[in-house]
């Protein structure tokens, strides 16, 4: 599994609505913590402990900028989810079309479609 090379659960960090919510403003750009808790019905600590959870996961990075932090999603974190995805999306795909091909080379395409009435 590729996304467990991410020092925690990219997936864990992503099953609270609040992170993905962080997760897709950060898709629009780099944002203060500030930033992100005006746009959200939660308060800047609440808004830090989830970017730090979301940061553990290798999903975001921060950058100190004076005073502040600027985060910003973290193009490793995302791509290995992206890949993982798509590997599991690949295999899955394969399996549907090899049913699909057994099922039209062993006689069964269109059994499916006739019905018996009834009286």
């Amino acid at each position: 599994m590729k996304a467990a090379r991410l020092r925690g659960d990219p997936f864990d960090a992503l099953g609270d609505s609040n992170r993905r919510a962080i997760v897709e403003l950060l898709g629009s750009g780099a944002h203060t913590v500030r930033e992100i808790a005006d746009t959200l019905p939660i308060s800047r600590p609440a808004v830090s402990r989830h970017l730090r959870l979301l940061k553990n996961a290798g999903l975001v990075i921060d950058q100190p900028k004076g005073t502040r932090r600027i985060y910003a999603l973290h193009d490793r974190g995302v791509e290995a989810v992206q890949a993982y995805l798509k590997e599991v999306w690949g295999t899955a795909a394969a399996r549907f079309r090899l049913l699909a091909e057994n099922t039209a080379t062993s006689g069964l395409k269109g059994q499916g479609t006739s019905r018996r009435r009834r009286r």
